[in-house]
Protein backbone atom coordinates (compact mmCIF):
# COMPACT_ATOMS: atom_id res chain seq x y z
CA UNK A 1 0.00 0.00 0.00
CA UNK A 2 1.48 3.29 -0.82
CA UNK A 3 -0.14 7.25 -0.65
CA UNK A 4 -0.96 7.24 -3.97
CA UNK A 5 -3.26 3.88 -3.51
CA UNK A 6 -5.28 5.13 -1.05
CA UNK A 7 -8.92 6.22 -0.88
CA UNK A 8 -11.65 7.02 1.19
CA UNK A 9 -14.31 3.67 2.37
CA UNK A 10 -17.01 2.63 -0.24
CA UNK A 11 -19.59 5.32 0.63
CA UNK A 12 -17.97 7.54 3.25
CA UNK A 13 -17.49 11.30 1.46
CA UNK A 14 -20.72 11.68 -0.83
CA UNK A 15 -21.94 15.13 -0.16
CA UNK A 16 -25.42 16.02 0.72
CA UNK A 17 -27.11 18.89 -1.30
CA UNK A 18 -25.66 22.07 0.87
CA UNK A 19 -29.86 24.46 0.77
CA UNK A 20 -30.11 27.80 1.05
CA UNK A 21 -26.47 28.49 0.85
CA UNK A 22 -26.64 31.36 -2.08
CA UNK A 23 -25.96 31.25 -5.98
CA UNK A 24 -22.72 29.43 -5.44
CA UNK A 25 -24.00 26.43 -4.37
CA UNK A 26 -25.98 25.59 -7.74
CA UNK A 27 -29.34 25.57 -5.25
CA UNK A 28 -29.54 29.11 -5.26
CA UNK A 29 -32.87 30.98 -5.97
CA UNK A 30 -35.56 28.55 -4.75
CA UNK A 31 -33.14 26.22 -3.36
CA UNK A 32 -34.36 22.98 -4.32
CA UNK A 33 -37.89 23.83 -3.69
CA UNK A 34 -39.44 24.87 -6.53
CA UNK A 35 -41.31 28.46 -6.17
CA UNK A 36 -43.69 29.89 -4.24
CA UNK A 37 -46.64 27.49 -2.24
CA UNK A 38 -47.08 26.10 1.52
CA UNK A 39 -44.28 23.88 0.70
CA UNK A 40 -41.73 26.34 -0.28
CA UNK A 41 -41.96 27.33 3.30
CA UNK A 42 -39.65 26.80 6.43
CA UNK A 43 -41.91 25.02 9.07
CA UNK A 44 -44.23 23.46 6.64
CA UNK A 45 -44.97 20.17 7.78
CA UNK A 46 -47.75 18.06 5.85
CA UNK A 47 -51.01 16.88 7.96
CA UNK A 48 -51.51 13.07 7.79
CA UNK A 49 -54.13 11.87 5.24
CA UNK A 50 -54.21 15.46 3.90
CA UNK A 51 -54.43 15.44 0.08
CA UNK A 52 -53.54 18.83 -1.14
CA UNK A 53 -57.47 19.52 -1.08
CA UNK A 54 -57.99 16.84 -3.41
CA UNK A 55 -61.22 14.91 -1.34
CA UNK A 56 -59.20 12.49 0.85
CA UNK A 57 -59.49 8.88 0.56
CA UNK A 58 -61.60 8.39 3.74
CA UNK A 59 -64.02 10.55 2.38
CA UNK A 60 -63.97 9.32 -1.41
CA UNK A 61 -64.75 5.72 0.05
CA UNK A 62 -68.36 4.49 0.59
CA UNK A 63 -69.40 3.56 4.14
CA UNK A 64 -70.44 0.39 4.67
CA UNK A 65 -71.92 -2.35 8.07
CA UNK A 66 -71.12 -2.04 11.41
CA UNK A 67 -68.21 -3.06 13.29
CA UNK A 68 -69.14 -3.80 16.99
CA UNK A 69 -67.09 -2.50 19.72
CA UNK A 70 -68.05 -4.61 21.88
CA UNK A 71 -67.22 -8.24 20.33
CA UNK A 72 -65.53 -10.52 22.31
CA UNK A 73 -62.27 -12.35 20.07
CA UNK A 74 -60.97 -16.02 21.36
CA UNK A 75 -58.22 -18.17 21.06
CA UNK A 76 -60.22 -21.58 19.85
CA UNK A 77 -58.67 -24.66 20.39
CA UNK A 78 -60.31 -28.18 19.34
CA UNK A 79 -60.04 -31.01 21.20
CA UNK A 80 -57.82 -32.91 18.70
CA UNK A 81 -55.55 -30.19 18.71
CA UNK A 82 -55.21 -29.90 22.89
CA UNK A 83 -54.36 -33.97 22.73
CA UNK A 84 -51.43 -33.22 20.52
CA UNK A 85 -50.50 -29.94 22.35
CA UNK A 86 -50.53 -31.51 25.94
CA UNK A 87 -48.44 -34.41 24.78
CA UNK A 88 -45.74 -32.34 22.86
CA UNK A 89 -45.40 -29.70 25.73
CA UNK A 90 -46.28 -31.38 28.69
CA UNK A 91 -48.62 -29.75 30.33
CA UNK A 92 -49.78 -30.47 33.34
CA UNK A 93 -53.50 -28.56 32.50
CA UNK A 94 -54.82 -26.46 30.08
CA UNK A 95 -54.77 -23.11 31.31
CA UNK A 96 -54.45 -19.93 29.50
CA UNK A 97 -51.08 -18.84 31.89
CA UNK A 98 -49.83 -22.59 31.21
CA UNK A 99 -50.80 -21.43 27.15
CA UNK A 100 -48.84 -18.13 27.68
CA UNK A 101 -45.75 -19.20 28.60
CA UNK A 102 -45.65 -22.25 26.37
CA UNK A 103 -45.85 -19.04 23.91
CA UNK A 104 -49.02 -20.30 22.23
CA UNK A 105 -51.29 -17.75 23.08
CA UNK A 106 -50.62 -13.69 24.24
CA UNK A 107 -51.15 -12.36 27.79
CA UNK A 108 -54.67 -10.87 26.99
CA UNK A 109 -56.20 -13.81 24.56
CA UNK A 110 -59.08 -15.34 25.76
CA UNK A 111 -59.47 -19.50 25.20
CA UNK A 112 -62.30 -21.01 24.17
CA UNK A 113 -62.88 -25.04 23.64
CA UNK A 114 -64.70 -26.44 21.01
CA UNK A 115 -65.13 -29.84 20.17
CA UNK A 116 -63.89 -30.72 16.93
CA UNK A 117 -61.89 -34.04 17.43
CA UNK A 118 -61.73 -36.36 20.23
CA UNK A 119 -59.97 -36.64 23.54
CA UNK A 120 -59.38 -39.67 25.23
CA UNK A 121 -57.16 -38.72 28.06
CA UNK A 122 -58.46 -36.91 31.23
CA UNK A 123 -57.48 -33.41 31.27
CA UNK A 124 -58.05 -31.10 33.26
CA UNK A 125 -59.32 -27.47 32.00
CA UNK A 126 -59.40 -23.80 33.00
CA UNK A 127 -60.69 -21.86 29.92
CA UNK A 128 -63.11 -18.65 29.87
CA UNK A 129 -65.21 -20.56 27.16
CA UNK A 130 -66.39 -23.97 25.75
CA UNK A 131 -68.98 -25.22 23.52
CA UNK A 132 -71.36 -27.70 24.97
CA UNK A 133 -70.69 -30.31 23.14
CA UNK A 134 -67.08 -29.61 24.61
CA UNK A 135 -68.24 -30.09 27.87
CA UNK A 136 -69.90 -33.54 26.95
CA UNK A 137 -66.91 -34.87 25.52
CA UNK A 138 -64.41 -33.56 28.78
CA UNK A 139 -66.48 -35.23 31.04
CA UNK A 140 -66.71 -38.34 29.23
CA UNK A 141 -62.98 -38.71 28.84
CA UNK A 142 -62.81 -38.12 32.59
CA UNK A 143 -61.35 -35.07 32.86
CA UNK A 144 -62.32 -31.47 34.65
CA UNK A 145 -63.16 -27.94 33.02
CA UNK A 146 -63.72 -24.76 34.65
CA UNK A 147 -64.83 -21.53 33.38
CA UNK A 148 -62.52 -18.53 34.24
Amino acid sequence: MQLHNLKPAEGSTKKGKRIGRGEGSGHGGTSTKGSKGQQARTGYQAKRGHEGGQMPIQRRMPKRGFINPFRVEYKVFNLGQIELLVEKYNLPEFTPDILYINGLINRTDLVKILASGEIKKPIAFKVNAASAKAKEAIAAAGGSIEIL
